[in-house]
């Protein structure tokens, strides 16, 4: 709890700070802002009272003008500073909250619920109060994308599961970094996949001003031309006529060009805005010290030619920036008459394109990947008594006082659990509310938080990276024509498949076959269970049929019982939500229905 209360303080601490700047900030802001008046008024006086004498007039007026600009430009920067230290309070008022299990501000990817996941919808992966609400802290609509992948598709190998544990646990301690990148990307977000999408496009399209077309050479010719005539006129060859007629011709013909150029030049400007919201976030990578070798990998992509990322979006900048001049009209045509300038600046885009847009798609993918684990890292520093879990190269699944990690961290009853081998099932049983189906969700998510790469809600835990599959809230689909029974089967199919293929599962099945009646169920739910069994699965399995637990008479080697009790003390119902072992004795749904007054013969 010491740690918890550090994190706490932290948040609190900065939003003080962090409303103190903003106080001052503001009042520097009206301060600017009185001096930009006072000046714009003596300025105006001044001109006024010396509009006699043009020599001192003019001096006061470009005295004037630049000390103006100047004051325009350092309010400027003071705004964004001010939109920046909102933000800034903005993100710790939501992290203090969020440590209180209030995430209501953050994406809960509700799009991104699908019931037929082999796990995602049974254990609230998505939606809203879901594991993912409480992660999700992407600035890009990339990096949201690869986030929700890290929760569908979790990883399943020793090396690459340890390598992000590294990762996440030094971006954990990082938190300035973290809080600059958040507030960084809020501030110049708001880009979806499509725009990302387009970017990836136009930086792999090519035009009628390729590098490799023939307007590379009509580039060259256009000057070569007008230096030999002007060489010509100048020793006498040819009148002054000649170049001035070919000047003209090529600005006739620039404007021909024009609207080709024109479209490329509006093109190129969205993607360079696409491009400009993630500048900054490049930037705080290449200058950030990493130590984990995945962090360093990351920040090794960002380089190319020797050259930063960053470096090499500024000249795209600043080549789209030059062809923006040509909106002056008469400087325009003096340049396309004597060079084609227009082309060549055209080309010169072209050109870039040539050499780095084979990077623009590494790039995205870098700051999606930096972006996901700075959400990952927020989640785990906002949780400082979770542990790492050790990862095994043997089927097991142990744990000490695992606790659901989207409770109340005050009420929550943590339970432990030993598995070994494979095949190895436990069967759960109990009566209602006792806790099963919560205790079949902790053990399922915190299974989905290492394998990927997270830390869990136990003091220790040490679990097999198996491909978790789940049954737990099979739902009927009134679209498919679907029935709830039909729904379950198709999910009991597809993990024998899935067995049958040689895949390694873990699996959580709660109530199998609960849409057919008893003496079937029964059967069917044997069956299920022993073919597991000989398959070589690993699992838990919750039930009401106290009969299926004595399928451990059969497989004792292979199958335990536990289970969670009720308790009737003085005519009142009470739960422990402690896991027992054995079969439970005692079940309450009669008890209850006479403590509300149903007659149960």
């Amino acid at each position: 709890m010491d740690k918890l209360q550090d994190r706490i303080d932290y948040y609190r601490s900065q939003i003080e700070k962090i409303k103190h700047d903003l106080s001052v900030e503001t009042n520097r802001i009206y301060k600017i802002g009185t001096l930009r008046l006072l000046l714009f008024i003596i300025g105006t006086m001044g001109v006024i009272y010396f509009r006699h004498k043009w020599i001192e007039a003019g001096v006061i007026f470009i005295v004037f003008i630049a000390l103006y600009l100047l004051l325009v430009k350092i309010h400027s920067r003071m705004f964004h500073h001010k939109a920046y230290l909102e933000k800034a309070k903005l993100v710790n008022e939501q992290e203090l909250k969020a440590i209180n299990y209030d995430v209501s501000s953050f994406d809960a990817g509700a799009d991104l619920i699908d019931p037929s996941h082999p796990f995602s919808f049974d254990i609230d992966v998505f939606g809203n109060k879901s594991l993912f609400q409480y992660t999700n802290r992407t600035v890009t609509s990339l990096g949201r994308r690869l986030l929700a992948s890290y929760f569908t598709k979790p990883l399943d190998i020793k090396s690459e599961i340890l390598a992000r544990q590294q990762a996440i646990e030094e971006l954990t301690e990082k938190v300035d970094f973290r809080q600059r990148y958040r507030i960084s990307g809020l501030l110049n977000g708001n880009n979806s996949d499509n725009d990302d999408e387009k970017l990836k496009q136009w930086s792999e399209s090519t035009n009628y001003f390729s590098s490799r077309s023939y307007y590379s050479y009509i580039k060259w010719l256009v000057p070569a031309v007008n230096a030999l005539f002007i060489f010509l006129y100048i020793i006498n060859v040819v009148p002054l006529s000649v170049p001035i007629f070919l000047a003209v011709f090529f600005v006739l013909c620039s404007i021909i060009l024009g609207k080709y150029i024109t479209k490329e030049q509006e093109t190129s400007s969205k993607q360079l805005q696409i491009l400009k919201t993630y500048v900054s976030l490049i930037s705080y990578i290449e200058k950030e010290s990493f130590k984990s070798d995945e962090l360093i990998k990351i920040q090794q992509q960002l380089y190319c030619n020797g050259l930063k990322a960053s470096d090499v979006v500024k000249q795209l900048n600043s080549l789209i920036s030059a062809l923006d001049q040509r909106n002056n009209i008469f400087v325009t045509a003096i340049l396309n008459g004597l060079f084609f300038w227009e082309l060549h600046r055209i080309i010169k885009i072209e050109q870039w394109k040539d050499h780095y847009s084979i990077y623009l798609p590494k790039w995205l993918e870098i700051i999606a990947k930096m972006d996901s684990f700075c959400s990952l890292s927020t989640y785990a520093y906002n949780n400082p008594s979770f542990n790492y879990p050790e990862i095994s190269d043997t089927p097991q699944y142990k744990a000490e006082a695992l606790k659901h990690p989207l409770m109340n961290r005050s009420t929550c009853v943590p339970n432990d659990i030993e598995m070994e081998g494979a095949p190895s099932f436990s069967i759960i049983t109990g009566a209602n509310m006792a806790g099963k189906s919560t205790y079949l969700r902790t053990v399922a998510i915190n299974h989905l938080l290492a394998c990927i790469g997270m830390p869990v809600d136990a003091l220790r835990m040490t679990i097999y990276p198996a491909h978790l599959v789940t049954s737990l809230r099979t739902s009927d689909s009134l679209t498919d024509n679907e029935s709830y029974f039909f729904a379950e089967l198709k999910r009991l199919k597809m993990i024998i498949d899935k067995l049958n293929s040689g895949e390694k599962l873990f699996i959580i099945l709660d109530e199998i076959l609960r849409g057919t009646n008893s003496l079937d169920k029964q059967k069917g739910s044997y069956s299920f269970i022993k073919q597991l069994v000989i398959s070589g699965a690993t699992g838990l399995i919750a039930t009401h049929d106290l009969q299926l637990a004595t399928l451990n008479n059969y497989f004792p080697q292979y199958i335990s019982t536990q289970c969670f009790e009720a308790d009737i003390v003085q005519e009142e119902l009470t739960f422990s939500y402690k896991l027992r072992n054995g079969i439970a004795q005692n079940m309450n749904a009669c008890f209850l229905m006479k403590k509300m007054g149903i007659d149960i013969d």
